[in-house]
């Protein structure tokens, strides 16, 4: 295993196969891993709870767009809310 695959690890995807359930799955898993950067930074002194704050929500806003932009729509068995 190299650097880069311990760093960003990609897990398979166990959905519905779809190029876009693909796409948004691969967008969240960055989003997951950016947000673990951010919360070390924060807890680690480097940046303020604010500014994580600030971070984590433009990250999910970006996440938000790309869900909706890719056109996945929830199904009844989603538990979040837009």
């Amino acid at each position: 295993m190299d650097k880069s695959e311990f760093l960003n690890p990609k897990y398979p995807y166990r959905g519905q196969v779809k190029p876009e359930n693909l796409v948004f799955n691969s967008n969240l898993q960055e989003f997951a891993q950016q947000v673990g950067y951010i919360c070390g930074l924060e807890t680690n002194g480097k940046i303020s709870s604010s500014e994580a704050y600030t971070q984590i929500h433009s990250l999910w806003e970006q996440l938000e767009n790309s869900k909706h932009g890719l056109g996945i729509r929830h199904s009844e068995s989603d538990d979040i809310e837009d």
